[in-house]
Order: C-alpha cells, then sequence, then structure tokens
C-alpha cells in the first residue's frame, strides 16, 4: 500500500493545524503585535496554503482568545487588556495550586521525565538569553504539569485557557528568576511533597503578575 507523503496517516497533520501553530507561535512571542491585521489572502501567500486552511486557522484562534474577527475575510491580533491579564491570573491562583499539588502526588516516572527535559530547555535557553525559546519551554513545563496532575477535568479546563496562558507565560523579562522557581517546583514535584508544591505554585504566581505588569508596563516600540 502507497503511504502518503506527509508519512502515516495518523501523522498526517491537516494544513489549517500548522497554519494554526505558526501563526498563534508568532503571536505567543511577539512577532505578530497585537492590533495587528490578519488577512486570508496575505497569510495563504506567506504559509504557502490556500485561503481555505487559513480561514479554519483563524476561526481556531478565535475559539482559543488569541485572535478578534473582523468582517469579511480578516481578522487582528487580539489587544490585551489589563482586565483581561486580571483574569487570566485569577483563573491560574485558583488552578495552578491544585495542578502542582496533584502532580507532586500522582505523577509518572515518565511525566516526571517530562517535566524535568521542560525546565532543563528553559533553563539552557534562559541561560543563553532566547526568550522566546525560554518562555516556550515554561508554558510547556506548566502543560506537563497539567499533565502530570492525573486529572481529566482540570485538563479540560486548562484547555480552554491554553493559549491565552501561554500568552501570558510569554510576559516575563526575568528568564533566570522564572526558572529558578520552576527548578524548585520541580523538585518539590520530584520529592512528593505535595504542600510544599502548593505553595510554591502561590508564591510563583506573584511573581508571575509582577513580571508581566512590568513587562506590559515597558514603552512599546
Amino acid at each position: 500500500m502507497n503511504m502518503p507523503p506527509n508519512g502515516p496517516a495518523g501523522d498526517f497533520e491537516p494544513e489549517s493545524v500548522r497554519v494554526a501553530s505558526a501563526v498563534r507561535e508568532q503571536i505567543v512571542d511577539g512577532t505578530r503585535a497585537p492590533g495587528s491585521r490578519l488577512v486570508e489572502r496575505d497569510l495563504a501567500a506567506e504559509l504557502g496554503v490556500s485561503r481555505i486552511p487559513v480561514r479554519d486557522a483563524l476561526r481556531a484562534l478565535v475559539a482559543e482568545g488569541l485572535v478578534t474577527p473582523r468582517p469579511r475575510t480578516w481578522a487582528v491580533v487580539r489587544e490585551f487588556t489589563d482586565a483581561d491579564v486580571a483574569h487570566l491570573q485569577e483563573v491560574r491562583e485558583a488552578t495552578d495550586p491544585v495542578q502542582f499539588r496533584l502532580a507532586a502526588q500522582r505523577r509518572t516516572p515518565e511525566q516526571l521525565v517530562a517535566l524535568t527535559h521542560a525546565w532543563q530547555r528553559e533553563a539552557e535557553a534562559a541561560a543563553m538569553g532566547d526568550g522566546p525559546a525560554a518562555r516556550r519551554a515554561a508554558a510547556d513545563f506548566h502543560e506537563a504539569v497539567v499533565e502530570a496532575s492525573g486529572n481529566p477535568v482540570l485538563a479540560e479546563l486548562h484547555a480552554v485557557t491554553a493559549s491565552r496562558v501561554r500568552w501570558l507565560l510569554a510576559q516575563h523579562s526575568d528568564l533566570a528568576a522564572i526558572a529558578d522557581e520552576h527548578r524548585a517546583l520541580l523538585d518539590a514535584v520530584r520529592d512528593g511533597d505535595a504542600e510544599a508544591a502548593a505553595r510554591l505554585a502561590r508564591e510563583h504566581l506573584g511573581t508571575s503578575r509582577a513580571a508581566a505588569a512590568a513587562r506590559r508596563a515597558e514603552p512599546s516600540g
């Protein structure tokens, strides 16, 4: 039987998923600025696809809360307000300590390896001053914690805000400080110390809130 050019059928990634992934990363990394236009025709030419997968990708990004729709065939990168950020932080304050506490109690050896690898990538990128890579790895670390919590309801709740949380985590400027706090959280999870993990998560949220506020206060441009 002939295999499709992308590999086994199970490995096939729809073009709309690839487009959404590319644009999502650009928004989170800040290479597509808040308020900038996302025009179907232009994105299709840039990414070498037809307009249909671009349209589907933009719909997905609207549902994720990263893009604001406009009439006809374009949209804009969402401009997060201070209230938007505060609401996201409130959700994290309710869920992150629970995620870390459960991860300390339930993580499997494989999940601990995934957490460790995410932190190592973050620390290495932070040491090299590679902000985008460090922030992506930091977001991967938090998503690995959700997986390690072993609670599918928490995972479903996180999925609703996952892209916005990745954007929020990308607002941090002090890469080394965030990596150091993640190391302490990793140690608590590895040691199975649920109370310490929850306490450190609450403290980490304070650092995260202050770092995001400082980044947003920086002059644009």
